[in-house]
């Protein structure tokens, strides 16, 4: 029997630049960095970087999607090793702008009707 997608949204392949910044209980930021997205949906995406994320609270995330920046607040759910020695992170987003919102839609939707 095929496994069934689990998920509510579909994730699609897609490779972004990332810009982050950890921030711990005072809202104070307490590690930054660059990475790049594996896979993105509408309520999270997969993040590689070169180093671990070590953020056990909030993370700030500036995404580039083609010509758009579009700016999520999120959360880590797991983070693995991968066979190349990068960090993959799963984050969850916890807030987005109405804005960055549709942005994110319009890219995965045209995502979608490219490649379906």
């Amino acid at each position: 029997m095929a496994n069934k997608e689990k998920r509510r949204y579909p994730r699609i392949e897609s490779l972004n630049l990332i810009a982050y910044a950890c921030l711990n209980e005072n809202q104070q930021p307490v590690n930054q960095g660059m990475g790049r997205t594996l896979n993105v949906s509408r309520v999270g995406l997969l993040l590689e970087t070169a180093y671990p994320l070590d953020c056990e609270n909030i993370l700030l995330i500036d995404v580039g999607l083609m010509d758009d920046l579009i700016d999520i607040i999120g959360r880590v759910v797991h983070t693995r090793l991968n066979k190349d020695g990068k960090h993959e992170t799963g984050i969850e987003f916890v807030e987005i702008d109405e804005g960055s919102a549709l942005i994110l839609k319009k890219y995965i939707d045209a995502f979608n009707e490219i490649y379906s």
